[in-house]
């Protein structure tokens, strides 16, 4: 049973996390949303799906954004309580260590429990999904900017092109018309191109796209003389824009965890640990965000702030360069990491018991009786 003091913290350090989520989100998807813009202007997918695929990295983000918001958040939330005095009346009335802690760690719970969703299923779901809804994009002539019964620009190599009908995902033509413009022998050449129907493929790889138009006649037709070829084909395939890599795909980012956990390559070893450390370094900060809240309400607003932001970047780190570890085989286990955490534990522990011993809890009585 929570007490009214237990849902006084909760309350309050929920409402200054989740604003610092909603803050953080933004930021987040703000940068999401230039890297989407750089991808859709170098090609590697149209921008018929640029919000949905901003929408599913935004959600990919969260893991690495979720244990920084819940930490700041805390941290924000109790130096407020410290800024006011209440956390001095509080430990002069007898609130010791264990009274604070409960519902931190009650408010951890959730959040790690978020985290371990987000980090273990929901944000590699959000890459595949991602991944599946560009590859789809790309598949289909719709997406690139064709439409039945309308002259449009053929996508990327000039001219225009006119489609009677297209199937619904885009992948077959029906009656087809394309008009397009080259140099040649000094002067300039007209190409028009007719065709019974036409289809959409890409090579194996993925990357170039063509269409291959059936049963048509094709012309050339140099300006200003009479010099006209004509040619009755039974096929003929003309290239559309290339599919441009992403140069931060990582296919081992898409795969589930499930498959990551039985899988033995360094680089799924080192995206495994990512993913399962982030609810791990969720509960830590929080548990380092109860000693570091603690100030003066003459020391700067921000102060414990930056400091905390500082201790994040060398925790985030040290994190990172033991990914790396493992993603080169130099390390075969993830032992280093949580002693990494166990010692952070160990330091917010050790804080903790100095602000919260005997004799300080006394000295806070004069401060607390002055408020």
């Amino acid at each position: 049973m929570l007490s009214i003091l237990d849902r006084y913290f909760l309350r309050e350090l929920a409402q200054t996390v989740a604003a610092t989520v909603v803050v953080l989100l933004v930021i987040v998807a703000g940068s999401a949303f230039a890297r989407v813009l750089q991808q859709v202007a170098g090609g590697s997918f149209p921008a018929s799906v640029m919000f949905q695929v901003l929408g599913l990295r935004t959600l990919d983000g969260l893991t690495n954004m979720l244990p920084l918001a819940s930490f700041i958040g805390v941290l924000m939330g109790l130096g407020r309580m410290y800024r006011e005095s209440e956390m001095h009346v509080l430990a002069s009335s007898g609130m010791g260590a264990s009274g604070l802690l409960k519902p931190v760690l009650l408010l951890s719970g959730v959040l790690v429990l978020i985290t371990a969703v987000v980090s273990l299923w929901l944000g590699p779901w959000a890459v595949r999904t991602s991944d599946m809804m560009v590859a789809a994009a790309n598949r289909s002539v719709i997406a690139v900017g064709l439409d039945a019964g309308r002259f449009t620009d053929l996508p990327g190599k000039g001219g225009i092109i006119f489609v009677e009908s297209l199937n619904r995902d885009g992948s077959q033509l029906g009656r087809t018309f394309v008009a397009t413009q080259r140099d040649g022998d000094g002067q300039p050449h007209i190409k028009l191109v007719s065709a019974a129907s036409g289809q959409l493929y890409q090579e194996s790889d993925g990357g170039n796209r063509f269409i291959a138009f059936k049963q048509g006649w094709q012309y050339d037709i140099p300006l200003g003389t009479d010099d006209w070829r004509s040619m009755h084909y039974a096929r003929n395939d003309t290239a559309l824009s290339d599919v441009q890599g992403d140069d931060d795909d990582d296919p081992v980012h898409a795969l589930d965890s499930w498959t990551l956990a039985r899988t033995d390559a360094p680089d799924a070893r080192a995206e495994f640990a990512w993913r399962s450390n982030a609810p791990a370094l969720t509960l830590v900060l929080l548990l380092l965000a109860v000693p570091l809240s603690r100030q003066n309400p003459r020391e700067p607003r921000y102060g414990r702030l930056l400091l905390a932001v500082i201790l994040f970047y060398l925790y985030y780190l040290l994190l990172a360069m033991g990914r790396a570890q493992i993603g080169k085989d130099h390390w075969h286990n993830q032992a280093p990491l949580w002693g990494l955490h166990l010692l952070v534990v160990l330091l917010a522990a050790w804080l903790l018991w100095k602000q919260y011993s005997p004799r300080k809890i006394a000295a806070l009585r004069p401060a607390a009786d002055n408020a």
